[in-house]
């Protein structure tokens, strides 16, 4: 499929490419500075096409204004912490109603819940009760609702409302929610031709230019690349998250994006004799299938464990743009996948999107449960507000249609790579099959909802 150079005698250097999804174009400089002292995101302009955006603050001053800020502004009831937070979905709809249909802060941001930990029913009095630890919220430089300590991301009403529309009452279930950044056909044939005229060997001495210019001309070649979501509505702030946190792993694997902590990246890995120039490298994030754990009268649940995997695959392309999957992943993309699902944890405190998407995944677990168990039904809940865009309106953001592509090219151990970036897929009732679901031996995930019932006398949609 190549090539000489002219290498003028000199030794040579092998070339290879290696290809990953990709997304938002961002400059080495750009990549360079990420770190301390800077937030990073994506916009998402009225054409619907992605760019990535930095947002600095090196002394930490802005971030320290907010945050105090945020404190004189905030209930005291709602802004100190709780390691249990309990949230009536219920109420919480007949309370915005009462307001005129018009949530406040409080209700917007679920009086500051950062993850759901537990669902309950209590049939007595017919309320569904999402739980988990909270706290009073700030804004992030990205704009972001985050907790004043932890700077963990708060679940926003409108998450919510988009999950359980994805399993409403009296409806069918989502099978699939899926996001997925696609180079086009014709952009990878323009790429294997480009490759084509390149030669197998580069001169010695040469690699920096020559890194540089396969990545100006692939990122050329490629052009922009399809933005795909199916499940949910493109135009809302979870589809947002999708594509964001989908465009940050790629970005992190392919080294245009520093790793928010220590682990191993693709780049880290890979090598020409390993990677080679017609493989297009997938990964994409799926839900840990086995984190539910259910109260044997099914009363209740608990979302255990970090709740996302990343996973991979090899596709072969043809000089015509075709892909065709391999059923293998290659050593460099093993590594990545394994450390990057290892480390999610982590990489969630120190990166808010990746906790965002975990959060939206256990969303949708909690928003299939209660349908399959048929809480809706038994609560004689119809969810006619939440279910109403033309009531409460989630849909109010562009709708992601492409990105840029982005592309990194260096000189490793003497060679030269140019690799350049799947999706996310989340089977939220995959986690509800018999086989996936935990035990509860010892009985304590009913123990938390039976010390919950004496608390439902209250009259809120929240409390502590």
């Amino acid at each position: 499929m190549s090539t000489l150079l002219s290498h003028l005698g000199r030794p040579a250097l092998w070339v290879s490419f290696a290809a990953c999804f990709l997304f938002l174009t961002i400059s080495d400089a750009e990549a360079q500075q990420q770190g301390e002292g800077q937030i990073a995101g994506v916009s998402i302009d009225a054409e619907g096409v992605l760019r990535h955006q930095v947002y600095p603050d090196p002394t930490g001053m802005l971030t320290r204004e907010r945050m105090a800020a945020a404190r004189a502004t905030l209930p005291p009831e709602v802004a100190r912490a709780s390691k249990l937070r309990k949230i009536s979905l219920t109420r919480l709809e007949k309370a915005i109603i009462a307001n005129g249909g018009v949530p406040t802060d409080e209700m917007k941001y679920l009086a500051g819940l950062l993850r759901v930990r537990y669902v309950f029913f209590y049939p007595e009095t017919k309320d569904i009760v999402i739980a988990g630890p909270a706290e009073g919220w700030r804004f992030d430089l990205a704009g972001r609702a985050v907790g004043l300590t932890s700077g963990r991301p708060v679940i926003l009403l409108e998450h919510l409302v988009v999950a359980l529309r994805a399993f409403p009452p009296g409806g069918e279930p989502t099978e699939l929610i899926t996001c997925s950044i696609d180079p086009t056909p014709e952009g990878l044939a323009n790429a294997q031709q480009f490759l084509k005229t390149l030669g197998r060997f580069i001169p010695a001495g040469t690699e920096a230019a020559v890194a540089q210019y396969m990545a100006e001309n692939l990122r050329t070649a490629v052009g922009l690349q399809k933005v795909t979501i199916r499940g949910v509505p493109a135009d809302t702030h979870f589809a947002h998250i999708l594509v964001e946190a989908d465009y940050r792993m790629k970005m992190i694997g392919i080294g245009l994006e520093p790793p928010p902590v220590r682990m191993v990246t693709f780049i880290d890995k890979a090598s020409p004799s390993t990677v080679s120039r017609e493989l297009l490298v997938r990964w994409w994030f799926v839900p840990d299938y086995q984190c539910v754990r259910r109260s044997e009268d099914g009363l209740a649940i608990e979302l255990v464990g970090s709740g996302v995997k990343l996973v991979g695959e090899d596709e072969l392309v043809s000089m015509e743009g075709d892909r065709q999957a391999t059923g293998r992943a290659n050593p460099a993309s093993q590594a990545f996948t394994t450390s990057f699902t290892k480390m999610y944890p982590a990489i969630a405190e120190r990166s808010p999107v990746f906790a965002q998407l975990r959060n939206l995944i256990d969303l949708c677990v909690a928003a299939a449960y209660i349908q399959k168990e048929d809480f809706y039904g038994k609560a004689e809940w119809k969810m006619e507000f939440f279910g109403d865009e033309s009531k409460f309106a989630v849909r109010t953001y562009p709708a992601p249609k492409a990105a840029p592509t982005a592309v990194n090219a260096l000189v490793k151990r003497s060679q030269v790579m140019t690799p350049f970036g799947g999706g996310v897929e989340i089977e939220a009732q995959k986690a509800l099959l018999p086989e996936n679901l935990l035990a509860d031996p010892k009985g304590e995930v009913n123990k938390v909802r039976e010390e919950i019932r004496a608390q439902l006398s209250t009259d809120h949609w929240w409390w502590d």
